[in-house]
């Protein structure tokens, strides 16, 4: 059996096609049956899609009910116009499903500085929002209207037990190239039917985003329209999470990080002309920010991706990507491996070449999944991050990617 958003209590979804874009459904509605704590994490870009400025004045009270997403137009870098049209989107879901503006979420993807089609997409959510359903149908239906370059819908659920309570929680994200998110074209949007204090909702987002969503790359670009953001109804009908101490706060956070690494990883996965998924991971490190510091350094290098997808064991790029990443680096004390899922080689010992066969490393590297892992031997904290290689076919499609 299929299980989706719609597993969630009181969540209904449809995805459309309204003719924005040509083959693909390209409106989707995500909407719970009772007014939900919500909270979102948005891209950090200067240059803010339209969506993105109006959800950010909805969140300010991290309440809403539904969140309305097109794909084909980003509505980014359209002025007047585009604010108008993300207006249009939300009024007209609020004044179709009769609540109020404030708690409608908007987002869009897609080509930056196209005209919006403001009438197409108030059309087709004026046409669609009565197919509003919890069939797994409509689930799918909803992921596949979200997408853009993406070869494959992104899905995730899980339920857990909370003092003798089934919750659930199910995310849906999209994203292929301008993966960089720094809160990439990334967009990923989760329900859950726990009941848990808003604000305390707000604060577990940012923490797993942090250690998920930021901590992928395919090609270096934060998007003008990143966005994460949660709707929790509290249909499950748990006690109330209201304070870090409750034990089912930590266990919720758990939860959350593993299905939001899920999609993350899924993104990666289907990152744009990519050959190859790469683990990284720092441990033994003084504090967890700078690991997060050098993994990010390491996996937004140019040189260590396309070293990876020419199976190059050219270590000292990785070494050098920590040099420059700003934060406290002792190539004297780590020690460096890379390989494949299965297997690990030491290329640098306590900052001194090690003994290895370079030619069995290209073997290894030939692998779809690679790993690399630093050790700092500084202290006991650690990151991982994912990221993917980049290759000739990334260039080729996104050098006439508009034409």
């Amino acid at each position: 059996m299929i299980q989706n958003i719609t597993n969630v209590k009181g969540i209904k979804c449809w995805g459309a096609h309204t003719g924005v874009k040509s083959m693909r459904r390209d409106l989707a509605i995500i909407y719970s049956e009772v007014p939900c704590a919500a909270a979102a994490c948005f891209t950090q870009n200067k240059v803010q899609a339209e969506p993105v400025k109006l959800s950010i004045k909805h969140m300010k009270d991290n309440r809403a009910q539904v969140i309305v997403c097109n794909a084909g137009n980003a509505n980014a870098c359209t002025g007047e116009q585009g604010r108008l049209g993300a207006e249009a989107m939300a009024n007209t879901v609020a004044e179709e499903l009769k609540i109020p503006v404030e708690d409608v979420i908007v987002a869009s993807t897609g080509l930056i500085g196209e005209p919006f089609p403001t009438d197409d997409i108030v059309k087709g959510i004026k046409e669609n929002i009565h197919k509003l359903s919890n069939t797994a149908k409509a689930g799918s239906f909803t992921a596949n209207a979200i997408l853009t370059t993406d070869t494959f819908p992104k899905e995730g659920f899980l339920e857990f037990d909370c003092d003798g309570t089934k919750v659930a929680l199910a995310g849906m994200a999209k994203g292929s190239g301008m993966i960089h998110p720094n809160m990439a074209t990334m967009l990923a949007f989760v329900v859950t039917d726990i009941n848990i204090d808003e604000k305390l909702l707000d604060e577990v987002l940012k923490y797993c985003v942090d250690r998920t969503f930021n901590m992928i790359t395919v090609d270096g670009d934060t998007s003008t329209n990143d966005m994460v953001a949660v709707l929790a109804n509290g249909l499950a009908g748990n006690k109330k999470i209201k304070a870090k101490s409750d034990p089912n706060y930590q266990l919720f956070r758990e939860k959350l990080m593993q299905l939001l690494t899920h999609l993350a990883k899924l993104i990666i996965s289907d990152g744009e002309g990519a050959s190859k998924f790469i683990e990284y991971k720092v441990t033994k490190a003084r504090t967890e920010s700078n690991a997060r510091t050098l993994v990010k350094a390491i996996s937004d290098s140019t040189l260590v991706k396309t070293a990876m997808f020419g199976r190059d064991p050219n270590w000292g790029r990785i070494i050098a990507a920590c040099g420059n990443a700003g934060v406290p680096f002792d190539y004297t004390k780590a020690d460096l491996y890379i390989g494949d899922n299965s297997n690990l080689v030491q290329v640098l010992k306590s900052g001194t070449p090690a003994n290895y066969d370079k030619a069995y490393i290209k073997k290894l590297l030939r692998d779809s999944h690679i790993r690399i892992v630093l050790e700092l031997h500084k202290g006991s904290e650690e990151s991982t991050g994912w990221g993917s290689d980049l290759t000739t076919d990334y260039v080729m499609f996104n050098s006439v990617y508009t034409t």
